[in-house]
């Protein structure tokens, strides 16, 4: 029992002693750990400072004109292909005119017989004039006639009153000057009748002038169609794309098929880049840019923003503007459709207090409640380390004492390196933290929702923006 009892002590002594040792191992670690932590500093400098809002583009010609073909048919021939130089007028593609030919034959045909109609029909109405005046002659001599034959019957008749004439002379005359009555009125019933005809005569003539201007209209438009069937050029230009083959057959049932796509010229381009609508605000028409191309990754391309697109599109809830920039291109280096790598200057400070972006983005691995403190104890503002309005932003330096204090100050732009210092207590010289390696945290109570531990979140939109 003395044996047991003797291991028994010697083995709880043996377990204190490991539990003090493992204790004190833990001590030293931490402290060990602790003294271990190393803070990377920044200079803050005095300098300028460009901002600039950076996006991605497509390269463009100056103008694009698409060649359409307005009527259907079989491509006979081709004249151009990619990437050949053409003027205005040129021919580009032949479609098989056969069709549209017999069109413009018919049509003519059909004009020429309406044309002849018009004119047989004037020939009619000029017939019929001379035929209405000569009517319209005998009608005046039958009318003298009649008048003669009115006298002579009165003075037949006087003399037969008298009984110098005899009753058959009177009756004589009287039965004459009725005859002439009716030849007077059967010549007038013929002129009014010729002049019905005569009226009738011209509306055939105004419809078959009407007829004319039909047909010359069907002539027109075939015309119109076989003069289509061969493919110019709008514009002087380069061809960018072709879309036909000969033996192709062209259907323009509902719209006019695109055959050619022609750029204007390539030594004039437009860019079109698109920007954040954040972004769009600090952008002005005429700045002068410069971006890059995956084709020469070793060369800077410089243009000027010429206009920003009303039309806004959205990708994802992101919305963006076409922001247009004009450059030269001489040599014609660049080409339609590649993706060019933009950058646009949006605002410029000289001689002004620069902030590396890393200390706008440093917070320290600490308890949320022992941030607090810490801001509580420099008077530092709420917006500062929460919402950064009015671009309040917190940085961190190290005091004499090797203690972590935040200071307050207002950022201004950027250039993605450096954030202008509008209003602080920073000089030039001081060192800021922009990152930490190591260590532990002080105490417990929480987690900073401020920013990453050691690193932290851009003390504002943009790191300082």
């Amino acid at each position: 029992m003395k044996i047991f009892k003797f291991i028994g002590s010697h083995w709880i002594l043996a377990c204190v002693c490991v539990v003090a040792v493992g204790g004190g191992g833990t001590y030293f670690v931490y402290k060990g750990r602790s003294a271990e932590v190393k803070y990377t500093m920044a200079t803050v400098r005095r300098g300028s400072i460009t901002s600039v809002v950076q996006a991605t583009g497509t390269i463009n010609a100056l103008t694009t004109v698409p060649v359409g073909s307005f009527i259907s048919g079989t491509v006979q021939y081709v004249f151009a292909d990619y990437n050949t130089h053409v003027h205005a007028g040129q021919v580009l593609a032949q479609l098989d005119p056969a069709y549209y030919q017999a069109q413009y034959v018919t049509a003519k045909g059909n004009l020429d017989n309406a044309k002849a109609n018009v004119q047989n029909l004037e020939a009619n109405i000029n017939s019929m004039q001379a035929t209405i005046r000569s009517d319209e002659a005998n009608v005046v001599k039958l009318q003298a006639d009649a008048n003669y034959t009115r006298v002579n019957g009165r003075r037949v008749h006087d003399l037969a009153v008298q009984g110098i004439d005899t009753k058959d002379q009177d009756d004589l005359a009287a039965s004459t000057l009725a005859q002439a009555n009716a030849s007077v009125a059967a010549a007038q019933a013929q002129v009014a009748q010729a002049n019905a005809q005569l009226d009738q005569a011209k509306a055939q003539l105004q419809q078959a002038k009407a007829q004319v201007e039909a047909q010359q209209g069907a002539l027109d438009q075939a015309e119109t169609n076989l003069r289509y069937s061969t493919i110019v050029s709008p514009i002087d230009g380069i061809v960018v794309a072709r879309s036909i083959t000969v033996g192709q057959s062209v259907a323009a049932s509902l719209q006019a098929p695109n055959v050619f796509t022609i750029a204007q010229e390539l030594k004039h381009m437009q860019l079109y880049a698109k920007t954040d609508e954040s972004d769009t605000g600090n952008i002005h028409i005429g700045t002068e840019v410069t971006f890059q191309v995956d084709a020469f990754p070793n060369e800077l391309f410089h243009g000027r923003v010429d206009a920003i697109h009303l039309n806004a599109t959205t990708v994802q809830n992101v919305v963006t503007y076409d922001t247009v920039i004009d450059f030269e291109n001489p040599d014609e280096k660049l080409l339609p459709g590649e993706t060019a790598y933009v950058t646009i200057p949006t605002g410029q400070v000289d001689n002004t207090i620069m902030i590396p972006n890393a200390a706008l983005s440093y917070t320290p691995d600490l308890a949320f409640a022992d941030l607090r403190q810490l801001y509580t104890q420099n008077k530092i503002p709420r917006a500062a380390y929460s919402s950064h309005l009015g671009g309040m932003q917190v940085v961190w330096e190290r005091t004499a004492d090797g203690k972590l204090q935040p200071i307050a100050i207002k950022a201004g732009i950027t250039d993605y390196v450096n954030t202008q210092m509008v209003s602080g207590e920073l000089k030039e010289g001081d060192q800021l933290i922009t990152f930490q390696e190591g260590g532990a945290k002080a105490s417990t109570g929480g987690t900073n929702p401020f920013g990453q531990p050691g690193r932290g979140g851009p003390g504002g939109r943009g790191g300082g923006r």
